[in-house]
């Protein structure tokens, strides 16, 4: 069952206080993104959010769980009407995060 958009926009909107939040489409659910480096996803309706140090030290009783068949567990955080709490797990949660890393770029080859 696919995420509703409008539930993808709602979460996003309560990360607003966090920094520029965007979300992207994948494989039927939604990558969540916080000032270009991914942090969650969405899936089923359900906020999904990365496994860190910090995030267990913030919130030890949240569940971990896989949030589809095959995948990593990641934290299911269901507090998303609580915008204060939200915003400050997440960004406890980027700042531990690695960097994104660069992309490739295509190289020419040498025809020589």
């Amino acid at each position: 069952m696919a995420s509703n958009v409008e539930f993808v926009k709602y979460v996003a909107d309560q990360l607003s206080g966090a920094g520029a939040v965007t979300y992207r489409k994948m494989f039927g659910e939604y990558g969540m993104y916080l000032d270009g480096k991914i942090f969650a996803l969405i899936c089923n309706d359900q906020l999904y959010i990365k496994i860190t140090e910090v995030g267990r030290q913030l919130m030890p009783e949240l569940e971990t769980v896989p949030p589809y068949e095959g995948a990593k567990d990641y934290f299911l955080f269901e507090e998303i009407d609580d915008k204060n709490l939200l915003v400050k797990f997440v960004a406890a949660t980027w700042e531990e995060l690695p960097a994104p890393k660069p992309k490739k770029t295509m190289q020419k080859r040498d025809k020589g």
